[in-house]
């Protein structure tokens, strides 16, 4: 393959606001609008009846799922700006919105990057902290039902904030004010009730919203299963699994192009379609694995791999997915 089809197209701007496009503006107002919808439900939740305030924490759970894996992701790999310390604080909003620390997040992710869904080694461990080998047996991938529904209580914290604290540049510190600043923030959730006159020991909130915050983590995590169930972990170019479809890459701004990503992950959102043409021959050559659909409904691929199949063996002839190829 020639230098130029691997080269990582990056974008530049004269933005004195946005570090590589000014596209990310979309991103980074969809990471704030999952703020404001977070505040806004415990601002609505007294005042809505109890079905309108189910509908609208599913929503929520979606919107986590879309947040972290389009906008929190995007930001890991090409933070949005210039400013150092507006990532910061945007990092925060970020943290509140989700309930979740953005900065702790960068350090599993990166370590995925380190593994890439890896297989056990002899010791039955694996590089990856979220590789969907590591809680498997005889070598076969974890039955997606216990990924999804388990590993949000599987995070080692003192592991992630050791990462952090070998960089040495604040980002320990910073992890520790988001966690800081999201537990504070349900904490008053849980004390006040925002009515006129304000009352106390709001119970009620929290028992809608946790299962609501743990349902849209566990969606993250049903993307991620599908995002690496099928590709190759011995192929760096087959790392991940795609998918095409418009509308959930525009929502999830290009995560979709997983294989892509993993081959390449400083490749900036914008230009992901242009560098997946310039790898396409290639892909088909090593066999990359799409699929059809979003990877949340991965499960619903026609083409899904049995599990305990070798990658080799599981992936298709060409032809079975030239369709979702050529999209």
């Amino acid at each position: 393959m020639s230098a130029d089809a691997m080269r990582i197209e990056r974008p530049t701007t004269n933005s004195k606001l946005f570090a590589h496009t000014r596209w990310d503006a979309f991103p980074a107002a969809a990471g704030l609008f999952c703020f404001a919808y977070f505040l806004g439900l415990y601002f609505l939740f007294p005042h809505a009846p109890l079905w309108v305030m189910l509908v609208l924490g599913f929503i929520y759970s979606l919107m986590v799922n879309a947040n972290i894996n389009g906008v929190g992701h995007n930001f890991i790999h090409n933070p949005f700006f210039r400013s150092r310390l507006l990532n910061r604080l945007f990092g925060i909003t970020q943290s509140i919105g989700c309930c979740f620390s953005q900065t702790l997040y960068d350090a599993v992710h990166m370590q995925h990057h380190k593994g890439n869904s890896d297989r056990q080694d002899e010791h039955g461990d694996t590089l990856d902290w979220l590789s969907i080998y590591r809680h498997g047996h005889d070598g076969e991938t974890e039955n997606p039902w216990r990924y999804v529904f388990l590993s949000f209580f599987r995070d080692d914290v003192g592991a992630i904030k050791r990462e952090l604290r070998k960089r040495k540049n604040g980002d320990l510190f910073w992890g520790n004010i988001e966690l800081t600043a999201f537990a504070t923030t349900l904490l008053v959730m849980a004390i006040i009730v925002p009515t006129s006159p304000i009352h106390f020991i709001n119970w009620r909130f929290i028992l809608f919203f946790l299962p609501f915050w743990y349902l849209g983590h566990c969606f993250s995590y049903l993307n991620g299963y599908y995002r690496h169930y099928g590709a190759n972990p011995d192929k760096p170019i087959a790392w991940g699994v795609s998918s095409y479809g418009k509308i959930y890459n525009w929502l999830f701004f290009y995560n979709g192009y997983h294989a892509e990503h993993h081959f390449r992950p400083k490749v900036h959102w914008t230009k992901m379609e242009n560098f997946r043409q310039s790898i396409v021959d290639l892909q088909k050559q090593e066999g990359v694995r799409t699929i059809k659909r979003a990877h949340m409904l991965g499960f619903l691929d026609p083409d899904l791999p049995k599990r305990g199949q070798r990658e080799g063996e599981a992936v298709p002839p060409l032809g079975g997915m030239s369709n979702a190829r050529s999209k």
